[in-house]
């Protein structure tokens, strides 16, 4: 079918179908697919195209001529232009039956029709759960100032409230911008490769109020920047103030080179009764409420009686494996990070856990040379990034065979893709969607296999 003709900068009606995985809507112009900005099912809009490819296109919606009962109104729409909440114009029951349908779907097209999706666990107060910010800086009008990027773009938009992050951490980036700007720093100049603040990232333990402050700097020469130092430290649950620099022109905001300018070199954080000590670079779950509900769901899933030998594959700084190790015979985390590990084995003589060991490496390199020696695994806990689970990881699997294994997805295209693979040798249990990320479209699941 030939494409229609549609142009960049047209102004077009649609009538909206569906939600993508994106959140965006779908929109059908003659068979020929564009996704919507700011756009939900049922709704008719008049729109601007921003762009056509090949076998799609984008498109913003200007006007709202029919509108769906499930829009939200009393939210900027700065925050679905920005991307840090792009489902915030969408109520937050159907927010979270969006995510399980997501779920089915992929369970679905993949062939796995018979899989079991409860609803999805959401949160009571789905706003201001982020425990840690990153934060652009740039120089506007003669000032330093803090916002975030517009969608696909680097123009950054000037905002103070983000929504979705913690109050207290809101403050905070306030407070080090008026800092910065009474010593006269200057924000970064991407285009021209000048000026020094980068990005500042707060992190905040939800459970000990303790706060991390990271100033991401183009160069390491900041003046007065013992004076800085102080005001900074000013604030009581400011506990750690380190400077980073990253000269490169990259996307990646840290740069090798951190530096603790004042302070203690962590800080302290609890998850179901756990201690854990968290630096500038460690991975630690955004959304505190919802990971003890997650983390939870999953230890229920192991179903475990105090006789097993457990893996925490991709272990990070071992939340997950200490936070079970209570109730088995042995942990062993695995992760390919170094400087993970040896966080992990902090975290673990912090908590006094003695039946949890951590090594450095990559899981299924790991568990064949169990396989040769004959070692058996009983529960395997896996939380792999967005990619999901590398095929040499399931063929792995496939040659020790955990009698369990308990997966924790945040990808539930490479969760459908990688329970299809298993499901050969393991009986799938039901998936539950947990909503990690409200207001976004993110999806975390945990679903338990059984070994058939």
């Amino acid at each position: 079918m030939d494409k229609p003709n549609l142009k960049k900068n047209q102004k077009i009606d649609l009538e909206i179908q569906d939600l993508s995985y994106e959140g965006k809507g779908v929109a059908k112009v003659d068979d020929f697919t564009l996704f919507v900005d700011n756009a939900l099912p049922n709704e008719t809009v008049n729109a601007v195209i921003t762009r056509i490819n090949k076998n799609f296109g984008f498109a913003r919606t200007l006007k709202v001529l029919k509108e769906s009962p499930d829009r939200v109104h009393d939210i900027d729409a700065i925050y679905a232009q920005t991307g840090i909440a792009p489902l915030s114009h969408l109520k937050y029951d159907k927010q979270l039956e969006f995510k399980h349908n997501q779920v089915v779907t992929d369970m679905e097209k993949i062939g796995l029709k018979n899989v079991t999706v409860n609803d999805t666990v959401g949160m009571e107060s789905p706003f201001n759960y982020r425990n840690k910010a990153q934060v652009p800086v740039r120089q506007i009008n003669g000032k330093l100032t803090t916002g975030f990027y517009r969608r696909r773009s680097h123009d950054l938009v000037p905002m103070e409230n983000f929504l979705i992050q913690d109050v207290k951490i809101d403050a905070e980036i306030i407070k080090v911008r008026d800092v910065l700007r009474k010593y006269k720093v200057r924000g970064y100049d991407e285009q021209n490769q000048k000026g020094q603040i980068r990005t500042i990232m707060v992190r905040r333990a939800y459970f000990t109020g303790e706060m991390m402050v990271v100033l991401v700097s183009r160069t390491r020469d900041i003046s007065h920047y013992k004076d800085i130092a102080k005001e900074i430290m000013d604030n009581p649950e400011v506990k750690s103030l380190y400077l980073n620099v990253n000269s490169k022109n990259t996307n990646v905001i840290f740069g090798q080179e951190m530096t603790l300018l004042a302070g203690k070199k962590y800080i302290d954080d609890k998850i179901l009764g756990h201690t854990y000590r968290i630096s500038p670079r460690s991975f630690y779950q955004v959304n505190p409420v919802q990971t003890q509900k997650l983390y939870q769901m999953a230890i229920d899933k192991a179903e475990l009686t105090g006789k097993e030998n457990v893996v925490d594959a991709y272990s990070g700084i071992g939340t997950i494996g200490i936070s079970l190790a209570d109730k088995a015979k042995h942990v062993t985390g695995i992760e390919v990070i170094e400087d993970a590990v040896k966080d992990a084995d902090q975290n673990a003589k912090l908590n006094n856990i003695e039946n949890a060991d951590f090594v450095v490496g990559k899981t299924e390199d790991v568990l064949n040379e169990w396989a040769k020696n004959n070692m058996s695994v009983d529960v395997l806990m896996v939380d792999p990034p967005r990619k999901g689970l590398a095929n040499s990881l399931i063929d792995s699997l496939k040659n020790i065979k955990p009698k369990k294994i308990v997966y924790i997805s945040c990808n539930p295209a490479t969760l459908a893709r990688d329970l299809s693979l298993l499901s050969d040798t393991y009986e799938i249990g039901d998936i539950t969607p947990v909503d990690m990320f409200p207001m976004a479209n993110h999806i975390e699941s945990v679903v338990g296999l059984d070994l058939k």
